[in-house]
């Protein structure tokens, strides 16, 4: 068997943040000092009204589908995006087609676009947009493999100092690795959270740092990986992270927050993780959110703030969670978190698929508005690969708009 086809089976077809798990990651914005508590006022919100985002839907989909070159994103999830300094907006994504997409009908006569079986499938990419428009795929994969039978999928990104009180700036993604595994790992085990730096403009990378290694705990559902989404604010980055508890037969993961002093991202050494009480550097985070049956996330959420209210928006616990989106509320980024709140279900294609990895994107949100976007796969593992081959359309990033209103 060819090696790229053994790595399609190992991975279900590339499925870049894990369905099951309902991988992502957590946006925030202005975090207060200390544990993230607000000296303003805090109000319950919830999601009071929805959208389809079709601009930004069809952009995805003009892209991917655009045949002039062979070499770029045609389909992706593990949807991330990065304001950099010149304006541009980096996309990043976690398994990733490549290779050239055909105009319909595909080869069962269907009115699907689609890519040939072979497409080329790599663990991670990386697209520019300029002004709304997307431009040009970076070589991919942009992170290569640590080692054999594992790869790196990014997460968050930003942009901050190359150290503390620099005055050159970096690109620093947060990366997970996971190692091939055996059900119910059947999307890889974690095995622990590094931190990439790459130049600017030019978008190089120049070193990959190991900040957490996860593999000297021995239960793979309770290893965490963290950064979802980094924020600045008084001098730190917040940092969140989930656990695999979803792998483990459990009905949500649980949600933990860490924190690095600002340009210190790439030093193991300044993370601090939140232990129920304090931050430490010496002992394991705890749970901020997540009993593990009724409450909890996926382990990709997205944090955003209005005023002095923090609202977690993640896939819904339970069966629920393949289709519908939660929230929940907070004073404090250690909590207590509120919820889960009302749900809501965006649009999905026809077929046994799912929607995961719920992303704020702040960059493009304003006005009282909220850009999220979610992945969409398809649910049977075996049948997965022809599926989005047979239909390029489903493995691409979905977007709506939100306007949040006070909980009742």
């Amino acid at each position: 068997m060819p090696e790229d086809a053994r790595a399609r089976q190992r991975t279900g077809t590339g499925v870049g943040l894990l369905l099951a798990l309902v991988l992502g990651a957590v946006l925030l914005t202005a975090l207060p000092d200390g544990d993230g508590r607000d000296g303003g006022d805090c109000t319950p919100l919830t999601v009071g009204s929805w959208s389809a985002d079709d601009r930004l839907t069809g952009e995805f989909a003009r892209y991917g589908d655009d045949g002039a070159r062979s070499d770029d994103w045609t389909g992706g999830d593990g949807t991330h995006s990065v304001r950099l300094p010149d304006g541009r907006l980096l996309w990043l994504f976690s398994d990733t087609y490549l290779g050239q997409v055909y105009g319909p009908p595909n080869p069962l006569g269907e009115s699907h676009a689609w890519r040939d079986s072979t497409a080329p499938l790599v663990r991670n990419s990386a697209v520019l947009m300029r002004d709304g428009r997307l431009e040009a795929t970076l070589p991919a994969p942009l992170f290569p493999d640590p080692g054999p039978n594992q790869w790196r999928w990014p997460v968050a990104a930003r942009v901050e100092p190359r150290s503390p009180g620099s005055d050159e700036q970096v690109l620093r993604v947060l990366l997970w690795v996971r190692t091939a595994g055996q059900y119910p790992w059947i999307y890889g085990v974690p095995a622990a959270t590094e931190v990439a730096t790459l130049t600017l403009p030019d978008l190089r990378v120049e070193s990959i740092t190991k900040v957490l290694d996860e593999q000297r705990v021995k239960d793979p559902s309770r290893r965490v990986l963290f950064g979802t989404t980094l924020v600045e604010d008084g001098g730190w980055t917040y940092v969140f992270g989930g656990d695999d508890g979803r792998a483990a037969s459990r009905s949500a993961s649980s949600a933990y927050v860490a924190r690095v002093p600002e340009g210190g991202l790439a030093e193991p050494g300044a993370w601090e993780y939140w232990d129920g009480s304090e931050w430490t550097t010496g002992a394991r985070p705890r749970p901020v959110l997540g009993d593990g049956r009724r409450t909890g996330v996926g382990s990709a959420f997205s944090v955003v703030r209005r005023d002095g209210t923090y609202v977690l928006f993640t896939m819904a616990a339970g069966a629920k969670g393949l289709a519908a989106v939660t929230s929940y509320w907070a004073c404090s980024l250690t909590g207590p978190w509120h919820g889960p709140q009302k749900d809501f279900a965006p649009a999905l294609p026809s077929g046994q698929v799912a929607a995961y990895n719920p992303q704020a994107h702040l960059e493009l949100s304003g006005g009282g508005r909220l850009v999220l976007s979610y992945d969409v796969n398809w649910l049977e593992t075996g049948a997965a690969a022809a599926q989005l081959s047979r239909n390029v359309s489903l493995y691409r990033p979905r977007f709506v708009t939100l306007r949040l209103t006070r909980a009742r």
